[in-house]
């Protein structure tokens, strides 16, 4: 039986701080705007992370100012709250 430690994504802020990582890590396209599977890919696939932390962090970050969700669901886009993260 293989047994683990709790995934650093369990709390919320640190899940929407890597997601906020991960979205500045791609060049935005026009209007600053990022797609969604820029940040769920690398989250989910790479990170490992579960799509419960995925999702608790993205409406963390939501919440808190730092990005924008287009109504399509498609793409996120930085706040000024957001971007001042990595100023």
């Amino acid at each position: 039986m293989k047994f683990t430690g709790e995934s650093p994504y369990s709390d919320p802020e640190k899940a929407a701080r890597r997601l906020m990582e991960h979205a500045q890590a791609f060049e935005p396209i026009q209007d600053n705007r990022v797609y969604i599977e820029k940040i769920n890919g690398p989250f989910l696939f790479g990170d490992k992370a579960t799509p419960a932390q995925y999702s608790a962090g993205l409406k963390y970050a939501i919440d808190k100012g730092w990005l924008v969700l287009h109504e399509s669901g498609t793409f996120v886009k930085f706040t000024p709250a957001g971007a001042d993260l990595f100023a």
